[in-house]
């Protein structure tokens, strides 16, 4: 079977669904080291699955890599492929720390899920995965509880 090629470098159209979406995963050049990897997404959006309206979360997404780390590019298409979906709050951030943890195979995982209120009330929604390597530092979210964020 033939290695499918990084979507990095080269255009790629935004997935039909995150199902479509592909994360892609490369050697981690420091597979030698314990260390925290964090991306943050503040702009997320997909849909009340009920009403069809917009939602919006603040994601923050921390890792500590074995042997690949995630590649940036196919995680922002990723995430952009919820645009037009239909999804509960805790589905939604569940399904992406468990697709990211499926795709790198990461020591330790964690999603923080922040989204904007929703009938006058935030979700915040947080899931992890595997152990925190000892004497590693994992840094606080960095989001506040909801005060108009």
């Amino acid at each position: 079977m033939a290695k499918r090629r990084l979507q990095l470098g080269r255009p790629v159209l935004l997935p039909r669904s995150p199902e479509a979406a592909e994360l892609d995963a490369v050697p981690n050049p420091h597979a030698d080291s314990d260390y925290v990897v964090r991306f943050t997404a503040p702009e997320f959006t997909c849909l009340c699955p009920i009403t069809g309206q917009p939602d919006f979360a603040h994601f923050v997404i921390d890792y500590c890599p074995a042997k690949s780390i995630l590649e940036s590019k196919s995680l922002k298409l990723y995430l952009a492929s919820f645009r037009n979906t239909g999804t509960f709050h805790e589905d939604c951030t569940i399904a992406i720390g468990k697709k990211i943890a499926a795709a790198i195979k990461p020591k330790f995982l964690r999603i923080a899920g922040f989204w904007y209120p929703r009938g006058g009330i935030p979700i915040d929604v947080f899931w992890q995965t595997g152990k925190l390597p000892a004497g590693v530092s994992l840094p606080d979210p960095g989001v506040s509880p909801y005060r108009g964020r």
